[in-house]
């Protein structure tokens, strides 16, 4: 995984009704990336996107002027894919141009029931016993976490009040100036009683988030080059992309904490190394999962770990300093690896100070971004 900076970082406005389809969001998204990084469209020779983005590769070729491209690749899924498609793009091209951009909140919302002509086959097995959103299938699994260690909704919600903070002072984020207390997260409708609340759940968001990602051969000709330290992506049999329900131990998350292990090893770096961390967080207790997941706390211990302030600007280890997919945008992950990156480069709208690894965890994937 050495020698592999990204090059340049765009985004698009992130809103709830766009008013101009995903292709543009993508490409205005990719345009930007590309400018940042000092490059031009006909520097430009791979694209990685998901699974399930819309925007069709060649499509977007032609949007931004690529003249040739020498490959191509999609991870699996959605949001736990982000941090792959760095892993993927290392060597695979002269310069890789990695993009998400979706309506999610104009269009298909993705948090609403699918229709059963539209029904990915990894959700056929629960659906018909009406698990058919993804606040449901995840909260089976949270639900036996809360059980085994005694974590509350109250308990998830310190650390919703943390990323609302977070994006209160960032003018990129939806909740820019709206913070919110724990008294207005324990207000908010349940979703599904006694797991998640409203408050709980990300956002559905309109926008694009792109990334240059190239050789450090070309360092010297990137304004502000990051360096991936390393990376790493793990799925254990028997887990789901959504949910841990068939393992013997239902009260962890086994594929980040075999993601943390190859990371570690790969990195010779550890929990103690990392000055910041940005996490998916699609629900709230996925950070609890993940940080015990990546060994900053033990097993139950991160209800703890949030109350005591661990995670603020000021503590141990800030989290989420956008504000997380609760608090800036849901761009499936992808704006949580730019602001990883953006607090490498000291650019952040709450900057950590001498930020030396970043980690940005995707769940069961996971990169450490540091200076080049």
């Amino acid at each position: 995984m050495t020698g592999v900076v990204v090059a340049g970082i765009g985004q698009t406005e992130f809103s709830k009704d766009a008013g101009r389809d995903a292709m543009q969001l993508a490409s205005e998204a990719g345009l930007a990336a590309i400018r940042d990084a000092g490059l031009t469209p006909r520097d430009i020779d791979g694209l990685i996107t998901y699974t399930t983005d819309e925007n069709d590769e060649l499509v977007l070729m032609c949007s931004l002027g690529i003249p040739e491209l020498h490959f191509w690749a999609r991870t699996p899924g959605s949001g736990y894919g982000a941090s792959a498609t760095v892993q993927v793009a290392a060597g695979a091209a002269e310069a890789v141009l990695i993009y998400r951009a979706f309506n999610e909140r104009s269009g298909r919302r993705f948090g609403q029931p699918r229709s059963t002509e539209v029904r990915a086959r990894p959700f056929d097995r629960h659906a018909s016993y009406g698990i058919d959103t993804p606040a449901k299938m995840y909260s089976l699994w949270f639900r036996r976490y809360m059980h085994e260690y005694g974590i509350t909704n109250e308990d998830f919600g310190r650390y919703t009040v943390v990323a609302r903070r977070h994006a209160a002072a960032n003018p990129a984020a939806w909740f820019y100036e709206r913070p919110i207390t724990l008294a207005d997260h324990q207000a908010s409708r349940w979703i599904v009683e006694p797991v998640l609340r409203l408050l709980d759940c990300c956002q559905e968001s309109d926008g694009g988030v792109a990334l240059v990602v190239t050789s450090d051969e070309r360092v010297a000709d990137i304004p502000a080059p990051v360096r991936v330290l390393g990376a790493a992506d793990a799925h254990v049999r028997g887990t789901s992309v959504m949910h841990n329900y068939y393992l013997p131990d239902l009260a962890g998350f086994p594929d980040a904490e075999r993601c943390a292990a190859r990371l570690w090893q790969r990195t010779g770096l550890g929990p103690d190394d990392i000055d910041v961390a940005q996490i998916y967080e699609n629900f709230s207790p996925l950070v609890f999962l993940v940080l015990e997941a990546f060994g900053f706390c033990g097993r139950g211990e991160a209800a703890g770990f949030i109350a005591a302030g661990a995670i603020d600007l000021d503590g141990r280890l800030p989290v989420n300093t956008h504000g997380g997919l609760l608090g800036e945008a849901y761009i499936h992950g992808m704006n949580t690896l730019l602001e990883g990156v953006r607090q490498v480069r000291g650019t952040a709208a709450n900057q950590v100070a001498n930020v030396e690894h970043s980690l940005v965890s995707s769940l069961s994937s996971a990169l450490i971004l540091g200076p080049a």
